[in-house]
């Protein structure tokens, strides 16, 4: 499995609501400023299912990201496997004001670990200063 981690300047419960909340995925959920997220779907239960699509801005490339729930802890854990049947899991952990959220995915097979790895952080850095910058 490779794994990406941030440490978030906010609450649990704002970091659980913005990582999970539609519309604040289509918000932060991209790699790089030429990438967005027109639309996002999240049925967070057991048997659930997360849906999101990642397109360049410029139109020339857009992709549909699908994942079940297998686990949900309610602000500690994430379980889901994407719809290729690759495992992700996700923890979340309160330290002082302060949210540490560590992700741990399968590789896929197309592309270099440490580019999918990259992909991935980038991703998590996106969501980490929407949610340090949302509201201020």
């Amino acid at each position: 499995m490779i794994t990406v981690q941030t440490t978030i300047n906010a609450p649990l419960d704002k970091v659980w609501f913005a990582f999970n909340n539609p519309e604040d995925i289509v918000k932060w959920n991209q790699a790089s400023p030429d990438w967005h997220c027109p639309k996002a779907e999240n049925d967070l239960q057991n048997g659930g299912t997360l849906k999101s699509t990642m397109a360049a801005k410029d139109g020339s490339f857009q992709f549909e990201f699908e994942a079940k729930y297998d686990e949900i802890i309610p602000n500690k854990f994430i379980r889901y496997y994407i719809a290729d049947g690759r495992k992700v899991e996700i923890d979340f952990m309160e330290e002082n004001n302060s949210t540490v959220i560590t992700e741990k995915f399968d590789p896929e097979n197309q592309n270099p670990e440490e580019m999918q790895r990259q992909g991935w952080q980038a991703i998590l850095d996106s969501f980490k200063n929407y949610v340090e910058t949302k509201n201020e």
